[in-house]
């Protein structure tokens, strides 16, 4: 019996918060199809979350919209639908006006060190930006382009088309410069430029393919045209609920670190995309010249003003700063 005892006391010494806290179970959301890498690796989170906790935390990914829309992650996540959720800030236009700096156009250049340098970057500002709930971490795309069954090589050429935007920034850049939008979902946009609602779409290289989209376009531009950060956040709720040793272990699964190994094998895959799709017959990945490249940088510059004059809570020029000094810092900052 001394000995059962001190076995005992042994264990709960190894594991005294655990072994105490109640088990909580979590429902993570995305948009994504089941296949998508960032389902992948958000189920490894979910799965070295539960051993970190002892087994007290124990999370279910439901993708490919089980539990919601994709523009309704961040409301599904505000109001309990979801415990955790995938969020684009850019498919809602105005909400959340400091994200969207990291959606214009030719700021980013590579999606590796994109990913750390926006999460580093948001962890200040989301407070402001996104209150309602409890950011965990920021993935940013691989740098995307514009995709098309014509050849789209001056920003002219985009006048009287109808384009899907990947975001609200996008979407202002086919506005500028006399495109209309066409609003759809990822999980959405084979389907509109199938029924030829839209004639291009904004979309990165390996997703292209792997929603389907290659069979509804045919010439892709050559051109880290943007990126964008997508928002994995928690309901603020269920994160008070925690005990404090559970919210140390969300804590330690919510760094830069852990959004960069979540985003690696996704920019891995979207990198290799953008070979592939060159390889496929009946497809044109084409390239412009250096005149073509600067006027397209031209005509976003607007953009930026556009983009100050909607940030309120903080100072744009600030935030902006902020943004290029952490970018720049990972090598990710195009210049």
């Amino acid at each position: 019996m001394t000995l059962f005892m001190i076995v005992l006391c042994a264990v709960l010494t190894a594991f005294p918060a655990f072994a105490q806290d109640k088990p909580v179970s979590l429902k993570l959301s995305t948009w994504l199809p089941p296949a998508h890498q960032i389902n992948t690796e958000l189920r490894a989170w979910a799965a070295d979350l539960e051993k970190a906790s002892g087994g007290s935390i124990k999370a279910t990914l439901f993708p490919a919209e089980q539990l919601g829309k994709a523009f309704d992650h961040y409301d599904m996540v505000r109001d309990g639908i979801a415990d955790f959720g995938w969020v684009s800030p850019g498919y809602q236009p105005g909400r959340f006006p400091i994200a969207g700096a990291a959606e214009l156009p030719f700021l980013v250049s590579n999606g590796t060190g994109a990913t750390p340098a926006m999460d580093e970057w948001f962890r200040k500002y989301a407070p402001l930006d996104m209150p309602d709930t409890h950011v965990c971490l920021v993935v940013a795309l691989d740098p995307a382009t514009l995709n098309g069954n014509k050849k789209i090589v001056a920003p002219e050429d985009l006048r009287g088309m109808k384009i899907r935007p990947a975001n609200a920034t996008i979407g202002a850049f086919v506005t500028l410069l006399g495109g209309t939008n066409v609003q759809a979902s990822a999980p959405e946009a084979r389907d509109v430029l199938e029924r030829h609602v839209a004639d291009a779409i904004t979309f990165n290289w390996g997703s292209l393919m792997l929603f389907g989209i290659d069979h509804a376009t045919k010439y892709h531009m050559d051109l880290p045209l943007y990126s964008m950060p997508f928002v994995w956040t928690m309901n603020q709720g269920k994160y008070d609920a925690l005990s404090a040793a559970q919210r140390a272990v969300v804590d330690s699964h919510c760094t830069s670190e852990w959004a960069a190994k979540i985003a690696a094998p996704w920019t891995a895959f979207e990198e290799a995309g953008h070979v592939k799709l060159a390889s496929m017959p009946n497809h044109e990945v084409y390239q412009l010249t250096p005149d073509q490249i600067a006027a397209w940088r031209k005509a976003a510059e607007p953009l930026k003003t556009r983009w100050a004059s909607q940030v309120k809570k903080a100072d744009p020029a600030v935030v902006f700063g902020d943004l290029t000094a952490s970018l720049r810092k990972y090598g990710a900052l195009s210049e």
